[in-house]
Formats: structure tokens, C-alpha cells, sequence
């Protein structure tokens, strides 16, 4: 099935802390659920990788741990306390354990929590991120499962097999439920759209034939299940939609976000100002100086316009598309607030090539608005067709998307119809195919920082060509399913595990060790036995 994806919930957020969104977001996420399903305050946990997996070797250098820990603390991702996590779990009396250790898998981001509550309950959660924040439930105490975060949910535990009518007649409008059964215990798994009402959760808690009730929250930023009927589904039908009604990309983006969320229009305009006001902030947080120890990069983001008041170079958007890239990027790494735009690890590529664009256009909030519609129906595509995992297709899916996404915003702000938009995104994202995600050190910094540069000035230049005419030769649908190919057939080395291109590099192992001397430095409440 493909998947719904949603402006708020796939392209612009999450809204967070912390270096990578697969890592640090995701891992919050599956985290917060998995303390719903124990349904009792925690006592302790054990997270697990498995060694042939992605995040074995960099969990703690990229944020896994802290989004985990964040998650089981019931932090918000955006909560300051965020930024010190193990001290948290020390002073709240939570034991943490890490372990890298195996068990079958069919994702390389995958992750296994067993919790145990104050009373000793106990439950085991499988899950994996899948790019940008995005995650599924995989399995809860064995029982297979798929659940993405965006709805309420309830599982039911009973060694009954004659609840399925009763369950069903239970289900609210939209609802589902599912039944698996093992050996001589059933799970059923009840998801709505809409929060249950509280007879009915008491009716489910003190039914005698289910021996164990816990009610998931969604933890997503919209719903799902609220969908009214989008007019028009592939890029193509987008294409011809535009073209018969007149309609720019961000027109478009709006209406997709409205009809896929169930949001009237004013409340999809608020959560867009929202994101705008975010990143906003984040440039300038970054540009009035950041200081985190545990980074590679020192604050250099003030150096551009340093260098401009010594003549080495003009004042130029983009000057400022790189002092605003920079800014973004060392929020990001001094554990600031961010939005995720596509993703952690290429969340400068957009936000900061819009803001001096705009700027240098004095384009009014509306157009600025529009364009970051126009860039999210391009992320919708990329969602929906490779995503945004570097562990699966390398950085091609992040600064390759938050290029294609800025490209196509760019054209919106220069007055270009959809068809140029998304002829900008096309030529934008052609010229990153095959790019390989080697985070130095396994920080998102080095070259994380070129790279969001570069994917920056691709989306301006590209923007350009669009508006000019120039021609992109092959449609965004055909750009996208190359994507994939080409991640498909990249060697894992490649794909943001530390273990090939510059990670690779003396300098690159030498750094790691020096940073992990600090690592070594853990509060007692969190213990790592690799």
C-alpha cells in the first residue's frame, strides 16, 4: 500500500532537538509509545541494535540515545532538558542499558526496547525509523503490528478467541481492529482517528476476559483517518490539475495538506506559520553565536559576513544562503530547536535558502507562505516514493530532497507556474542523484554542512533554469524512482554507517576517538555494554 503521506507529518517536522530526525526523532517517538504500552511507571529498560545494523555503530554519536531516552522520560523533543537526558534518568531513578547484541531484523534501522514497570510488568517493543522522524511499531511481546504514530490506538491482551464481534462492535467510526494470536494468548489491536471515549475505556479495562489493556497517544503532528478526497494523486494528474485550474505549486501544496489532514484551511495556514517562525529562529539563533562541547565544528556562520566587510567578496543572496545554511546547521549540532526540513541532517538546504531568497526579492509573508507549500507537495512525492532515509539511499534523500523541495519553493517565489516548479525540483534533485551519506566521526556536521551548501546554491541555480525555460528532460516521477534505483544499489558503507567515504578517513577514526573519550563520561543512571 502506499503510503499517506502528509506535509506536517512527513516533510515539514518533526519540531526537535537533537542531531538526526531518524535517530534522535524517531527513537523519541518509538520510545514514547512503547511507555504507553507498558501501561505502568518505568523502572528500567534495555534498548537493543543489531550489530549488523546501521545504528550499532553510532547511536550514541548521533542522538538515538538521547531521542530513547527522551522518549521513555516523557520529555518533549523540544524540551531544554532534552539536551541532558542521562542526568535526567539518574535523577528520576530510571535504569538505562544499551546493548549491541542480535536478532533478526529486516530494516537497518531497527531498535528492540524491553521495559519493566514499578510493579514488574514488563513488555518488548521491535520498531524502526524509516527517514525524517518517521517510524513503524513493528511487534509488541512478539504479536506483529504495524503502527505509524498517527492515530489512537488500544491493544488488548486475552486468551479468549471470541472477543473479535464484540471488538468490532466497539470500533469507532474509522476505527480498525486487527487479531493475531500465538500460542494461547491474542492481541487485539484497536486504532481510531479519534481519541476513545472514557466509558469506553472503562469498559475495556474492567472486562474480565482481557488480562492487560494499554491505550496508545499518537504522537505525530496530525491525525490520520480525517482524509477528504484529494484532487489529483501522481505528479502527472498534479501536472494536468494545475494546468486546468491555473493554479501555482503552493496553491496546490495547501490543498493536498487540507484534503489529506481533514484541517480546514485556516488551521493548515497556522501550522505553516508555526514551522516558518521555527526556522526563522533557528537562523537566527545560529547567527548570534551557538557553543555545544560535544560537536566537531566551532560557530562559523559569522564569518561570511566578516568576510564581506573586508572586501574578500560582494554582499549576494548567496552570501547570505550560506551564512543562513550555517546558522541553521549549528543550531542543529548545539542541540537547539530545529525543524526537521526534510530531515535533521539536511534541515539548513531549505530553510536557509528561503529566508535570503525572499528577502532578496522582499517577497511579502503570503509568497514566502506559498512557497513553503510549494515545497512541501515535493516532499509528499519524495515520502511517498524513495523517503528520506540515508540508512536506505545515502544523501541523495536528504540535501537531495531538501534541494529538489527549495528549488521548487524558489520558482513559486519568482512567480513560475507548477509545471516550472516541478520541472526546478526535477533538474535539482537529477543533480544530486548518488550522493553518499559519511558523516565524519559519525557527527551530522562534516560534510553534512557542505553538503546543505551545496544542495542550497543546486536549488537557486536550478530555480533559475526553470524560470527560464530551460528544459528538465525527465519528469519528477522519473527522478524519484531513480532515486531509489540508484540507493538500492549503494553499498551499505555508504549509507550512514561510518564505515566508508570520508567516515573513513585517519582523521575521521581519530576525531571519533577523541569524542568518545567524552562519551565515556555517562551519568549512572545510563549504562552501555557494546
Amino acid at each position: 500500500m502506499e503510503k499517506e503521506a502528509g506535509i506536517f507529518n512527513d516533510v515539514f517536522g518533526p519540531v526537535m532537538r537533537g542531531p538526526s530526525s531518524s535517530h534522535t526523532a524517531a527513537s523519541w517517538r518509538i520510545a514514547r509509545i512503547s511507555v504507553d504500552v507498558l501501561n505502568d511507571p518505568l523502572e528500567k529498560a534495555l534498548v537493543e541494535f543489531d550489530r549488523n545494523g546501521a545504528w550499532a555503530n553510532n547511536y550514541k554519536e548521533q542522538g538515538t540515545n538521547m531521542g530513547i531516552e527522551g522518549g521513555l522520560l516523557n520529555l518533549d523533543m523540544t524540551d531544554e532538558r532534552m539536551k541532558e537526558t542521562e542526568d535526567y534518568a539518574h535523577e528520576k531513578g530510571v535504569e538505562i542499558e544499551y546493548r549491541v547484541s542480535s536478532f533478526p531484523t529486516n530494516h537497518p534501522n531497527t531498535v528492540r526496547l524491553t521495559l519493566w514497570g514499578l510493579s514488574k510488568k514488563q513488555v518488548q517493543v521491535i520498531a524502526i525509523s524509516t527517514g525524517g522522524g518517521a517510524f513503524q511499531i513493528q511487534s509488541v511481546n512478539g504479536f506483529n503490528l504495524r503502527y505509524l504514530g498517527d492515530l489512537f490506538g488500544v491493544i488488548c491482551f486475552s486468551r479468549k478467541e471470541n472477543l473479535s464481534e464484540y471488538l468490532k462492535s466497539m470500533v469507532p467510526a474509522n476505527g480498525n481492529l486487527s487479531v493475531e494470536q500465538r500460542e494461547n494468548s491474542i492481541m487485539y489491536f484497536l486504532t481510531s482517528p479519534f481519541p476513545f471515549e472514557e466509558a469506553f475505556q472503562n469498559e475495556l479495562q474492567n472486562h474480565p476476559e482481557l488480562y492487560e489493556v494499554a491505550f496508545i497517544n499518537p504522537v505525530m503532528p496530525v491525525i490520520s483517518g480525517r482524509k477528504t478526497q484529494v484532487p489529483f494523486s501522481t505528479v502527472q494528474s498534479l501536472e494536468e490539475y494545475a494546468e486546468k485550474t491555473n493554479k501555482s505549486l503552493g496553491e496546490l501544496g495547501l490543498i493536498y495538506e487540507k484534503c489529506i489532514s481533514g484541517l480546514t484551511e485556516e488551521e493548515v495556514r497556522q501550522k505553516m506559520d508555526a514551522i516558518v517562525q521555527i526556522i526563522h529562529k533557528s537562523i537566527q539563533k545560529g547567527l548570534d553565536g551557538t557553543d555545544y562541547e560535544d560537536r566537531i565544528l566551532p560557530r562559523q556562520s559569522h564569518l561570511i559576513q566578516k568576510a564581506e566587510l573586508a572586501g574578500r567578496f560582494k554582499n549576494s543572496v548567496f552570501s547570505h544562503i550560506v551564512a543562513n545554511v550555517t546558522a541553521i546547521m549549528e543550531s542543529k549540532s548545539s542541540m537547539e530547536m530545529i525543524v526537521a526540513a526534510p530531515t535533521a541532517g539536511s534541515c539548513g538546504t531549505f530553510g536557509g535558502a528561503l529566508k535570503a531568497v525572499s528577502e532578496d526579492f522582499g517577497s511579502t509573508y503570503e509568497e514566502l507562505r506559498a512557497a513553503y507549500f510549494a515545497a512541501g507537495i515535493i516532499g509528499v512525492y519524495f515520502a511517498k516514493g524513495p523517503g528520506f532515509s540515508a540508512e536506505e539511499h545515502g544523501c541523495q534523500v536528504e540535501c537531495g530532497a531538501a534541494g529538489g523541495m527549495a528549488a521548487a519553493a524558489i520558482v513559486q517565489l519568482m512567480g513560475g507556474t507548477a509545471k516550472q516548479a516541478l520541472g526546478a525540483a526535477s533538474m535539482a534533485i537529477q543533480n544530486m542523484i548518488g550522493v553518499i551519506c559519511d558523516p565524519v566521526a559519525d557527527r551530522v556536521e562534516v560534510p553534512c554542512l557542505g553538503k546543505n551548501v551545496s544542495a542550497a546554491a543546486n536549488a537557486y541555480t536550478s530555480a533559475m533554469m526553470a524560470i527560464s525555460g530551460y528544459d528538465a528532460v525527465i519528469p519528477l516521477d522519473q527522478v524519484l524512482k531513480t532515486v531509489s534505483s540508484v540507493g538500492n544499489q549503494m553499498p551499505s558503507c555508504l549509507k550512514c554507517t561510518g564505515e566508508g567515504g570520508l567516515a573513513a578517513t585517519d582523521i575521521s577514526k581519530q576525531l571519533k576517538k577523541n569524542l568518545e573519550e567524552k562519551l565515556k563520561k555517562k551519568a549512572p543512571g545510563v549504562k552501555i555494554t557494546d
